[in-house]
């Protein structure tokens, strides 16, 4: 028996005192939406009411089953401790699945309930608590330990008669998780991928690891470089080949103090976040230099890289200045704007220089002029960064922009890019990857939202666990705070919701998508990879045997494990980050 408590705070002595209310507990329609709260976003498969007519309360047993009754081809049952569980202040009350031998072991259903205690002789007199739980074999009952005290139950008994009632919806668990605990669980089993372990404050770097990783043409010309006769521990190449290799084969999570190692970071720089933009520009630029010379000179910029044009046009005369600039991302205003193609509205927008800050045009003087910016081209994986850490003069520091920032699932930059190309396809961008920080300036956590494949799911990859996710849970969750959202769950959801949001999105290109996410065959892999990560396991293995021989021989002898280069002693996982946007992030 699973019996969980979700009510651990007693009532206040004005809950105590009265619980007259407006409507009687079977006026369904009228007393439902304050017994139990619809959560808008789940789908409903079934409901149903069953009340429970307790004649001799002062006679039950101390633990005692209600009559079963079936819902959505499960069957259920109220469990009641009249005098408490475990505590002798409070009656407790939980909802329990009846399983019987032909479930499966992996059985699971989501419920939403609401456990009402009414007077049979008033039934607009009762008091009710809902909580939602994923009933399974490790679990089979949920409730409330402390539902209601002891000394004032007696406002409920007339005549030493009592009615439970159990209001319960079944929602559709769409994602296989749906309010999983997550105990035991294996990301490789359920989605066919797996996490990256954190060293301490390295969640933003797993995150666009991860991104990274998923970018299947990126992650092909990673492999091309040659790096047969490189140490992990200093080469950079090699280092990130093995990650990619390990996140592609490992069955469990993967560590990145090699990679950490080969960045020339020590113990101390695993446990202070550095700035995700400035991390991403200085890992493409160590390979784009490993990549001169090679098969694959120059793919970062082919796969990253656009072109803008910054300008100054005179209004009166025929003259501009211009220049060319090449970009590996672009930087978003959120304040100010509510979605994405506002941003790029505000960061296409002429400014007038004119009255005292006219310009001075070569061979023209002083003129009135125009000053923008224009893409010429935008490349095949388009990172967006999204400015939600900003500097606020008035405070004097750094502060977290949480405004409500909506993204789309496709979106068409053709009238952003001053020389359009023939093909409309080539404009097109569909999300790949959505990289979330959840907290604030002071702290927080970072995870990723990626599909992997063209017709896939999203997943949430948060460090060392891989979960599928909805869509909503993909955009909705992420735009940012919204204080007319009548969605919000409760209070701490409330809070969660506000500083969880999107700070860096990836796009691809819609007619590259093939490309881009083209799989990559294993004969497309170093052979050099595949036989030093597997010499390194079997050493490991060789050393894990004669450990315990030893271990045998000597029981009283303290002998521990050598450590190698294949298997990084990197095991903590701290889910509160310091976030620090300013550090500068050095790859030597």
């Amino acid at each position: 028996m699973a019996i969980k408590n979700v009510d651990k705070v007693t009532l206040d002595n004005k809950q105590e005192l009265s619980h007259i209310h407006q409507y009687s507990i079977f006026d369904t329609d009228d007393v439902l939406p304050s017994v139990l709260p619809i959560y808008k976003e789940l789908e409903q498969v079934d409901f149903y009411i069953h009340h429970w007519e307790i004649k001799e309360w002062s006679n039950l047993d101390q633990r005692t089953h209600g009559p079963v009754f079936e819902v959505a081809g499960y069957k259920w049952r109220t469990l009641l401790f009249p005098k408490g569980n475990g505590q002798h202040e409070m009656a407790s009350i939980y909802l329990e699945v009846v399983q019987n031998q032909d479930q499966k072991k992996d059985w699971a259903i989501c419920g939403q309930f609401a456990i009402v205690i009414s007077d049979p002789s008033n039934p607009k007199h009762f008091f009710s608590n809902h909580a939602h739980h994923r009933f399974c074999n490790e679990e089979v009952d949920w409730g409330f330990t402390r539902y209601y005290p002891l000394k004032t139950l007696n406002s409920f008994l007339k005549n030493d008669q009592v009615t439970i009632s159990i209001f319960l919806r079944i929602v559709k668990d769409e994602t296989g998780v749906l309010w999983h605990n997550l105990i035991n669980y294996d990301s490789r089993k359920e989605t066919g991928y797996v996490g990256i372990r954190n060293q301490g404050a390295t969640c933003y770097m797993n995150s666009l690891i991860q991104s990274l990783y998923f970018t299947n043409i990126f992650r092909k010309a990673v492999y091309k470089i040659p790096t047969e006769k490189e140490d992990p521990n200093n080469s950079v190449v090699l280092a990130l080949q093995r990650c990619f290799y390990n996140l592609q084969f490992a069955d469990e999570s993967v560590g990145t103090t090699e990679l950490t190692k080969s960045f020339g970071w020590d113990s101390s720089d695993a446990f202070m976040q550095h700035d995700v933009q400035e991390f991403s520009r200085v890992l493409q630029d160590n390979l784009e230099l490993k990549m001169k010379g090679t098969l694959v000179d120059g793919a970062v910029t082919n796969i990253f890289m656009g072109k803008m044009k910054s300008f100054i046009k005179c209004i009166h005369v025929d003259y501009e200045s211009s220049r060319v600039e090449d970009f590996y991302d672009i930087q978003l205003d959120v304040k100010g704007c509510k979605n994405v193609d506002e941003s790029f509205k505000k960061y296409v927008a002429l400014e007038t220089l004119d009255g005292e800050n006219k310009y001075m045009a070569e061979g023209h003087g002083l003129q009135d002029a125009c000053k923008g910016v224009s893409f010429e081209k935008f490349p095949p994986v388009l990172h967006l960064q999204l400015k939600r850490f900003e500097y606020d003069m008035q405070r004097d520091t750094m502060v977290k922009i949480n405004d409500r920032y909506v993204f789309p699932d496709t979106m068409d930059l053709r009238e952003y890019c001053s020389a359009p190309s023939n093909d409309p396809g080539e404009h097109i961008y569909v999300l790949h990857g959505v990289l979330v920080h959840s907290g604030d300036i002071d702290g927080g956590h970072y995870f990723a939202l990626l599909k992997p494949q063209k017709d896939s799911k999203w997943f949430r990859f948060d460090d060392d666990r891989v979960t599928p996710v909805t869509l909503r849970e993909v955009f909705e969750d992420n735009y940012g705070d919204d204080d007319h959202d009548d969605e919000i769950r409760c209070t701490s959801a409330k809070a969660l919701k506000k500083f969880t949001n999107a700070y860096m999105l990836v796009y691809f290109q819609k007619n590259k998508l093939d490309e881009i996410l083209e799989p990559i065959e294993e004969n497309e892999i170093p052979k050099h990879l595949n036989k030093s990560i597997k010499d390194n396991a079997r050493a490991l293995k060789d050393d894990v045997i004669n450990t315990l021989l030893q271990q045998q021989r000597n029981p009283k002898k303290d002998i521990r494990l050598k450590k190698t280069g294949s298997q990084p002693n990197n095991t903590t996982s701290d889910k509160k980050c310091n976030t620090v946007v300013s550090t500068r992030c050095c790859i030597s």
